[in-house]
């Protein structure tokens, strides 16, 4: 209707018909009517903006999608219990990030058994790749880390939700790179899934998760895989149950200071 009318009014103005005086001005009320008539129908056409803060976790890759409702509703809380850390503590200079599932959450003696590092502990317990690529901004750029190491274990437990090899990988993938776009020059380090005497049935399958983490880490630059498994295994090829507290699935302290060596030495083979 409005364009109609301007058209109109547009095609009846002549200026040999009437006082220049009067012609000009009603021509430029005109054309600025007709301009901001369509500034408001191209902001109509557009989808509201909204920051990541306001809409919730990540949504720029459209393969989080599928993951990112049931994230949201299983943790978000605990999302952001740690970003409540984050304003309160200030994190050491240089320090590596820790990010990942509960094996990192119950870690209370992460700063003695990384020593001489200083870390930055954030991890939540049941994590799972798909959720953690859903917080992975979140969690990760609120830091300034020379090292991202990240761990988590729960994406195969013998169900039938399990997620396949591939969807860890692919999640794990926009992990790397959502560090490389905050720290650019930071290397990142996926730490084997341990083999546990409560998942050891799922065993084959969550070495297929290794593997295709263990490939990732050995094609894209600046990401390594930390090989831990052998460490928790014995001579029979069964988990080391003197290693892990009662469940049988999360370590105890000796198998902390066993895993702390093993990822120590790949820190130092990279970062020294």
């Amino acid at each position: 209707m409005k364009k109609t009318v301007y058209l109109h009014v547009c095609k009846n103005i002549r200026p040999s018909l009437m006082p220049s005086r009067v012609a000009m001005p009603l021509y430029v009320c005109v054309t600025c009517f007709s301009f901001l008539h369509a500034v408001g129908l191209a902001a109509q056409s557009r989808p509201a903006q909204r920051s990541l803060r306001d809409s919730g976790p990540e949504l720029a890759a459209e393969f989080l999608v599928q993951y990112r409702d049931k994230a949201v509703e299983r943790w978000s809380q605990d999302i952001e219990t740690l970003e409540q850390r984050d304003v309160v503590q200030r994190d050491p200079e240089d320090a590596i990030l820790f990010i990942g599932s509960s094996s990192i959450r119950r870690w209370d003696t992460i700063e003695i058994d990384m020593r001489p590092y200083q870390v930055v502990q954030r991890g939540y317990g049941g994590a799972k790749y798909t959720d953690l690529a859903v917080f992975a901004k979140r969690l990760i750029h609120p830091h300034e880390y020379s090292a991202l190491v990240v761990f988590v274990a729960n994406d195969v437990q013998g169900k039938p939700e399990d997620h396949s090899p591939e969807q860890v990988e692919e999640c794990a993938r926009y992990i790397v790179e959502a560090s490389r776009k905050h720290r650019p020059k930071a290397p990142i380090f996926f730490i084997e899934i341990t083999p546990t005497q409560k998942r050891f049935s799922a065993w084959p399958f969550i070495r297929n998760v290794n593997t295709q983490l263990q490939k990732l880490s050995l094609s894209t630059p600046g990401a390594y895989f930390i090989s831990t498994a052998d460490h928790f295994l014995d001579s029979s090829g069964n988990p080391r149950d003197e290693l892990f507290v009662d469940d049988q699935l999360h370590l105890n302290g000796d198998g902390y200071k066993k895993w702390s060596i093993l990822i120590r030495r790949e820190l130092d083979e990279v970062l020294q």
